[in-house]
């Protein structure tokens, strides 16, 4: 009798694990359009919280991989304090829309020619 119970317990909880078991979504960012639709998502979005976290994480890859073999040849210098990256994203987003020919560009090029242009180096 224990052992059904606790077979009956167990096929339960695993019934109820599948349930509950997220959907996989499929985020991919090959264009600065591209992320600039992710840094845009809304709250109550379907998966805006992964949108903008894969917009914040893909930034802050292309920033480190740029920062890495810039040397002393940095494209953008961030000021200390600067923004959040979540406020810097917005502004990548509204920076890709105000040009059409910036929407077609490599995303992570995207993101470091914003960056120039909106941090310059003095």
């Amino acid at each position: 009798m224990k052992r059904l119970l606790a077979l009956a317990f167990l096929a339960s909880g695993v019934a109820t694990t599948n349930t509950w078991a997220a959907k996989e979504i499929d985020i991919r960012a090959q264009t600065a359009g591209d992320l600039a639709e992710l840094c845009s998502a809304k709250s109550g979005e379907a998966a805006s919280d992964a949108k903008i976290n894969f917009c914040l994480g893909f930034a802050q890859g292309a920033i480190d991989v740029d920062l890495h073999y810039a040397g002393d040849k940095k494209r953008f210098c961030i000021p200390r304090p600067g923004p959040s990256r979540r406020e810097t994203m917005t502004q990548f987003a509204r920076w890709v829309g105000e040009a059409s020919d910036r929407r077609s560009m490599q995303a992570a090029a995207g993101v470091i020619r914003f960056l120039g242009d909106r941090f310059p180096c003095k």
